[in-house]
């Protein structure tokens, strides 16, 4: 991706006005838009690996969104952006848990999901910031240059905000991070640290690593403070 190459996006969204609205908005600051109404042909675009972001909707004919969400994740890291009319914390908290990178709820402001967009993918493709070294803390290793994870020699694949929360928690091993300070490090938004959504992402982190969440060894839980992964950077 170039400065003078569009992102490209898939909008999967059976709402017609919706879409043309938000395809507008979107194509007219640098984002191109594909748009399918069916989930079942949207999760086959979107596994032909050529898009920068997948917005997706959950209510959708031919498969439902989190079905659509769980195949895409198993198959793929596309970022992933929840766009649903179901605002309900437990369907957020599915949809996070599913894999999906983001989540705004409807009606939503085109520019707050622009702004979500630019977030996710400068996370996926690593241009989150300067360049920046790699990290090992024991047995982990990661490394932003190659958008690369290890531990104990086993690779580890994160979606863009996995790698981005457990980069700023290996920089700062030993240290105990509220969920504010996370977020921003990770190049979150600030409404993530008032739902809790930053608690899921760490729960998926804590199973691709293969911790117990019950008596994690890696990333570890203070109560009324925040998150620290255990250890020192190196």
């Amino acid at each position: 991706m170039t400065a003078a190459t569009p992102l490209l996006a898939l909008l999967v969204e059976d709402d017609l006005r919706l879409a043309a609205f938000t395809r507008e908005y979107l194509e007219g600051h640098g984002v191109a838009v594909v748009h399918e109404t069916d989930g079942r042909r949207g999760l086959d675009e979107a596994l032909g690996g050529r898009f920068d972001v997948v917005l997706l909707d959950l209510m959708l004919p031919g498969k439902d969104g989190l079905e659509v969400c769980r195949e895409l994740r198993s198959r793929s890291d596309v970022p992933v952006i929840v766009l649903t009319a179901r605002g309900e914390e437990a369907d957020r908290v599915m949809g996070l848990e599913l894999g999906a990178d983001d989540y705004l709820a409807k009606p939503f402001s085109p520019r707050e999901l622009l702004a979500r967009i630019r977030a996710v993918v400068r996370r996926a493709t690593g241009r989150a910031g300067p360049a920046r070294e790699t990290v090992r803390v024991g047995a982990l290793v990661v490394d932003p240059a190659a958008r690369r994870v290890t531990l104990d020699g086993r690779e580890v694949t994160l979606t863009g905000y996995e790698f981005a929360l457990l980069y700023a928690l290996a920089r700062r091993a030993g240290r105990v991070l509220a969920r504010e300070q996370l977020i921003e490090l990770a190049g979150g938004s600030a409404e993530e640290a008032f739902d809790r959504s930053v608690d899921v992402h760490v729960s998926r982190l804590r199973q691709k690593l293969g911790d117990d969440p019950r008596r994690p060894r890696l990333i570890k839980t203070v109560r009324g403070a925040g998150y620290l992964l255990a250890g020192e950077p190196g």
